[in-house]
């Protein structure tokens, strides 16, 4: 079931959905961007349907709605602490493309089926439903969710496709009809990206051997100059699930304060490091090389499905220096595909 309809229609709608549900959606946030003048675009809870981005990729992913970059998770004082109060316990629902919604399977991967289930994902990860936003033929020109397999999906309550200020709409979860009642019947279905501009080769790392041999690989020294270890491709990308927590005492002189967990990234210093002041791959090559590895051969290796990268490009639309992850994975390939014929 499918409904044609126009915008400020759907604007009435997307106010009734937050009357039940917490919506986010990629919003744009005028003069806050990277450079002067620039707007960025990221998730937050919106009550319009004119606050949502539709004609343009997210800078940040909709991992920031499960995974925030920063949240307390406690408090603590006298020797004795509680855990946050959640204020709001509607149900969310996120507006995300394919590859987002694909995304957040990798979170339950590390999160609930990592031999432990996280307290504070898995409270919100219950409460999450998506609406799939219809991506533009061939995704943007640094997408390459085709060769991630993570251009079509099935997880959505409701697809949506706008175009000017008509909305076309296809119903999954049929108790969301309910929100368009009287609304013009179609026959339409989300249109999934069939192929990218950009396309990525995944390395076939056939055993042990030859992924030691990969490590000692010239072409990770190129990043020792070249990667700022800024962490900008990570904050960005729809995958990165690593954490750290701090305290925060609100006086110096009391044991009062919050624990907070804030996101962690292995392109940044300290998230190697060891007691005795020992520290793990020091240079922007070998932090490289890690975690493209995460990325296309480790997860997978682990957890048999699918690769961790989704294919969303936002490392390679984020990167200040305009280090390329989908160049580096292909030129990976290539360099395995020698190492197995015994090529140096």
């Amino acid at each position: 079931m499918g409904y044609q309809i126009k915008m400020n229609e759907f604007d009435k709608i997307v106010q009734e959905l937050s009357k039940d549900y917490r919506v986010y959606a990629p919003k744009c946030f005028p003069k806050q961007g990277r450079y002067s003048d620039t707007d960025v675009i990221r998730y937050d809870k919106i009550q319009s349907a004119n606050d949502i981005v539709f004609d343009k990729k997210s800078t940040y992913a909709a991992k920031e709605v499960y995974h925030p970059l920063t949240e307390t998770v406690l408090y603590f004082t006298d020797g004795d602490y509680k855990e946050k109060k959640v204020v709001d316990d509607r149900p969310i629902i996120i507006f995300g493309r394919s590859c987002d919604i694909n995304a957040i399977k990798r979170f339950d991967d590390i999160y609930l089926k990592n031999g432990y289930e996280d307290y504070y994902f898995k409270r919100v990860r219950e409460k999450v439903k998506f609406v799939l936003m219809e991506c533009p033929s061939k995704g943007w020109d640094t997408c390459f969710c085709v060769s991630m397999g993570s251009n079509e999906t099935d997880n959505y309550v409701f697809g949506i496709k706008v175009e000017g200020e008509d909305v076309s709409i296809e119903i999954k979860e049929q108790n969301f009809d309910k929100y368009f009642v009287g609304q013009q019947p179609l026959d339409y279905k989300v249109a999934f990206v069939k192929e990218n501009d950009r396309v990525v080769k995944i390395p076939d790392i056939p055993n042990r051997e030859i992924k030691n041999k990969i490590k000692t690989l010239d072409m990770w020294k190129e990043f020792d100059t070249r990667c700022l270890m800024c962490g900008s491709c990570t904050v960005a990308c729809s995958t990165c699930t690593c954490f750290t927590t701090y305290d925060v005492n609100y006086t110096p002189d009391t044991d009062a304060g919050e624990r907070r967990r804030i996101n962690a990234s292995c392109h940044v210093d300290g998230f190697t490091d060891l007691a005795g002041g020992f520290s793990f791959r020091k240079k922007g090559g070998e932090r490289m090389r890690f975690k493209v590895m995460h990325k296309v051969h480790d997860h997978k290796a682990r957890f048999k499905e699918y690769e961790m990268c989704v294919g969303c490009g936002r490392c390679d639309d984020r990167c200040p220096v305009f280090i390329s992850f989908s160049t580096t994975v292909n030129r990976l390939a290539q360099e395995v595909e020698k190492l197995k014929k015994g090529e140096e």
